[in-house]
């Protein structure tokens, strides 16, 4: 099973929940330069949404942020798993975490389509540092 796992920092932003809130963000990232490796947005109550940014360089995501106006909290860390999907890929990661002790309290994925996936796992963070030794990164 071929799969890459790497540290990953990510950032929060609190936004109204509202029609193109976070078109009108992501444009603005992208307008400077901002390579997003994972994004996520879920609700926070009836009129806020929160939205997970994880960059492929934070300073440059810090920097655009404050240029634009946005408030970032973070950063925060998580782990990207990227490989060729097949049966029971995330379990073997799972496996890894179980075995030492680490408890898995958010994760998101998905498959490509074209035999692929990209899979985000959030670990609580004092627990980051024996997670990452438990999957090698």
């Amino acid at each position: 099973m071929a799969f890459q796992i790497r540290r990953t920092p990510y950032y929060y932003a609190m936004v109204k929940d509202e029609p193109g809130a976070a078109y009108r963000i992501l444009a603005q990232l992208a307008e400077r330069g901002i390579n997003l490796l994972a994004f996520s947005a879920v609700p926070i109550g009836p009129s806020r949404a929160q939205l997970a940014l994880f960059p492929e360089d934070d300073g440059s995501l810090l920097k655009a942020a404050r240029d634009a106006g946005l408030a970032l909290d973070g950063p925060h860390h998580a782990f990207l798993v990227q490989g060729d999907d097949e049966l029971g890929a995330l379990a073997s990661v799972h496996a890894r975490l179980f075995e030492a002790g680490i408890d898995v309290y958010a994760s998101t994925g998905v498959a490509d389509g074209s035999g692929s996936y990209g899979y985000v796992v959030y670990v609580r963070e004092e627990q980051f540092e024996d997670a990452a030794k438990a999957l090698d990164v």
